[in-house]
């Protein structure tokens, strides 16, 4: 039995994962437009190669880029192309992105071009990484860090990690799709094995998925049988329930010991971890041919009339997807993208479903009379809790008075806003939205000093040049004044000659 270990902090939070109901998925009807932002990745946005009045298939990719760090956008459904212009996205913001907007034909045409390869095992890694970038796939486990870059480390990888945790209540897409697809996710592992050449992989599951983990192990016993002896390579890990053990970081420590070093990546210590959802949407890159276009949503929350699991295509407004499952009627509904502790409370629910939408939680946010904020008590429970060893109570206080020296000190931006020190305090401080807020406020800070530290580079080095043009004016012109010396000296001594002539 594999040994684990521990991270430092976390919280055991209740899961209303039986809500959703993972076993099920439902699909739901073609939405009548369909809105893809160009920016559904970390990077670079993909730039349009469509244009308005263009008819588009699905799978047919319409934004592409030639950034390494990016993604293409395909069309999730066919259509024609009706708008290229800025609409919301799901951010707590309401910021506005580039979306090409696709006016739906109800037919769900695929595109012509796109055609199943009969021998993936004989595609070279090469192709293999040129077929998932092609494809657009990202890490749909939340960070949304393009694929293909990540699958190009340039050092030795020693294990690949498949995360399977979910750790966040409410969320069970990952849960349903390892219960509906538990092949596809086994055989992206082999593809990915082929890719890395790690010397062990392991999917990890929090144990209290077992219908999830026996659904992998059953699919990793049969392609045994069939002869593929390279699943052989493949653990199915059991990991405790604890939030957030679905952090990189955290699921890193606890199967391999292993620590990411600050401001590092997990293949400098020879790790490469991806979500579930990713692996099988590399396998049907590689084997069907398919783009991202489609992805595993919850749809779940007090407020859900029949909370469950939807296949969703990439760019469905969100407001089709809760009309799908029914919202109870109130006037302080929540629409939050992405679970209670971590998730984004959305401004506008008719921005679509994006890459990194895995859940749409549904929430009263009527405020409680009886939960008032206190004073920070000085107890310790959010350092103890949190799970990236910071001192949140100081960041709060330095939050507070804007002192951008010491939260840079403190570390402010190694906090993953995960939320355990907000749920561990007894004084019910809101300590992640200080954070947040202080982020923002900190970046903007450090953009204003390098700012002003470009413009005073900028005046020293304009100060330097009009010195050193000063300088060499008085240098000719101190040149010109002895040229003009010299010449009347050689003219008085030649009249001089010539009187003693």
């Amino acid at each position: 039995m594999k040994k684990l270990w521990t991270f430092k902090g976390g919280v055991k939070l209740a899961g209303f994962k039986n809500l959703s109901k993972p076993s099920v998925v439902k699909s739901l009807p073609l939405p009548k437009r369909i809105i893809l932002p160009l920016r559904q990745h970390i990077g670079e946005p993909a730039e349009p190669i469509v244009e308005v009045g263009d008819k588009v298939y699905k799978g047919q990719a319409i934004a592409t880029s030639k950034s390494f760090i990016s993604a293409s956008v395909h069309a999730s459904t066919s259509g024609t192309v009706i708008e290229i212009k800025k609409h919301n996205i799901p951010h707590q913001s309401g910021v506005s992105e580039l979306c090409i907007v696709i006016e739906t034909d109800g037919k769900d045409e695929w595109y012509p071009n796109i055609k199943p390869n009969h021998n993936p095992e004989d595609l070279d890694v090469d192709e293999i990484r040129a077929r998932i970038r092609e494809a657009g796939i990202v890490g749909l486990g939340g960070a949304v860090f393009p694929s293909a870059a990540k699958l190009k480390p340039t050092r030795q990888i020693d294990t690949l990690i498949i995360n399977g945790v979910e750790c966040e209540p409410y969320i069970t897409c990952d849960d349903a799709l390892m219960q509906s697809c538990p092949d596809e996710i086994v055989q992206g592992v082999l593809l990915l094995r082929k890719l890395l050449s790690p010397l062990e992989c392991i999917i990890a599951i929090e144990d209290n998925k077992p219908d999830a983990i026996e659904a992998i192990k059953n699919s990793i016993k049969k392609l045994r049988e069939q002869g593929e002896g390279r699943v052989a390579t493949i653990k199915v890990i059991a990991v405790p329930t604890v939030f957030p053990t679905g952090g990189e970081k955290q699921l890193i420590k606890v199967l391999t010991g292993k620590e990411v070093p600050k401001n590092g990546l997990p293949y400098e210590v020879g790790i490469v971890c991806l979500n579930v959802g990713t692996t099988a949407a590399i396998r049907n890159a590689i084997y069907l041919g398919t783009p991202l276009v489609s992805r595993y949503v919850t749809v779940t929350g007090p407020l859900a009339k029949q909370p469950a699991n939807y296949e969703v295509l990439i760019g469905t407004p969100i407001e089709d997807v809760i009309q799908a499952a029914g919202r109870v009627s109130v006037d302080n509904c929540a629409v939050i993208m992405g679970g209670p502790m971590m998730g984004q409370l959305l401004p506008d629910s008719q921005s679509p479903v994006v890459k990194a939408t895995n859940c749409i939680l549904l929430e009263d946010i009527t405020p409680d009379i009886h939960t008032n904020v206190m004073p920070c008590i000085r107890c310790g429970s959010c350092a103890s809790a949190c799970p990236m060893n910071l001192l949140p109570q100081q960041l709060y206080w330095h939050a507070r008075e804007k002192s951008f020296q010491k939260l840079d000190h403190y570390n402010l931006l190694d906090c993953i806003e995960c939320g355990c020190c907000s749920v561990v305090c007894p004084s019910k401080i809101p300590l992640v939205h200080y954070f947040r807020f202080a982020k923002s406020e900190l970046k903007e800070h450090e953009l204003n000093t390098k700012i002003a530290e470009q413009s005073r580079v900028r005046t020293q080095v304009r100060e330097a040049r009009l010195e050193r043009i000063k300088r060499e004016q008085d240098e000719r012109k101190a040149q010109r004044k002895a040229d003009r010396l010299k010449k009347k000296a050689a003219k008085q001594k030649s009249v001089e000659e010539t009187l003693v002539e």
